[in-house]
């Protein structure tokens, strides 16, 4: 290979979002080349094209290593020196805040943010570890202003929190492959209400393309390594910036009024820690 179809195929390799859901020309931008070097590299890896690539790059996401496995690879790369570890784990999340500064990935921003801006209210979905950024992104949204419950319940405890969702709302979904069941009832019952989906993922957008408004692929670390999420928290809060600024009154307004319960919150409890120091 040339270099520039050997950058094309490291780009392939370590970052499997771009080439899931990123076109030729995106594949080509992230590799600092054209469009035709990335088919040429695609042909000369063995595929037909990139359709036939994304098919073996699914199949692989699906038979994902366990995270005992994905530990490991990620101490055999970080090696035993703290300062080194330190310096690998950065590099790996400078990778992902590096995708989501290209151009195609800003303006899926954007787009993502009118959608859960014009929605009545945001239901912000997520289980594991991306249950714990969807309580956070719903609490923020909320201080500013804009009503929003969190989706972060998984089993039957779901099916309470789905009662929420109303027509006019909007969803923003955490979730990466495989396609478990928590997923498709919250794509199916976003569908029955007419509820438009933001997903961020770095794997699922191929299996649900046809019931998603927009998709932001963050990636978290690298490909069969220890999941980062980094990347995702960075998007969150940058929604929460863009989200405000839509409507900086009521965004501060709502602030103050946060502030102003926390003030009456700690007064009451300023008074009772007096009245309990004299008994």
């Amino acid at each position: 290979m040339s270099p520039a179809e050997q950058r094309v195929a490291r780009c392939l390799v370590e970052q499997k979002d771009a080439a899931l859901l990123g076109s030729a020309a995106a594949i080509a931008a992230l590799a600092g080349t054209s469009d035709a070097t990335v088919v040429r590299t695609v042909r000369s890896l063995g595929f037909d094209g990139l359709s036939d690539l994304r098919q073996t790059l699914l199949a692989d996401i699906i038979a994902t290593p366990t995270p005992s496995a994905r530990l490991r690879l990620t101490l055999e790369g970080a090696g035993d020196d703290s300062a080194q570890v330190l310096d690998h784990v950065i590099g790996m999340h400078e990778e992902a805040l590096a995708a989501m500064k290209t151009p195609p990935f800003q303006a899926s921003f954007s787009r993502s943010v009118d959608i859960l801006f014009a929605g009545k209210r945001r239901h912000v979905f997520g289980v594991g570890p991306s249950g714990a950024v969807a309580d956070y992104a719903s609490l923020q949204f909320n201080r500013i202003g804009l009503a929003s419950t969190a989706l972060s319940a998984s089993g039957v405890a779901l099916a309470d929190r789905l009662l929420a969702l109303g027509e006019g709302d909007a969803v923003l979904m955490i979730a990466y492959a495989p396609l478990y069941r928590e997923i498709e009832i919250v794509i199916e019952r976003a569908r029955q209400l007419g509820n438009p989906i933001v997903l961020v993922s770095d794997s699922l957008g191929p299996f649900v393309a046809e019931h998603i408004a927009e998709v932001l692929p963050v990636p978290r670390g690298r490909a069969d390594h220890l999941a980062m999420h980094s990347g995702t928290m960075v998007l969150i809060e940058a929604m929460i910036v863009g989200l405000a600024a839509r409507d900086r009154a009521k965004a501060i307004a709502s602030l103050e009024s946060l502030s102003s319960l926390r003030g009456t919150i700690d007064k009451a409890w300023l008074k009772r820690g007096i009245s309990r120091s004299k008994i």
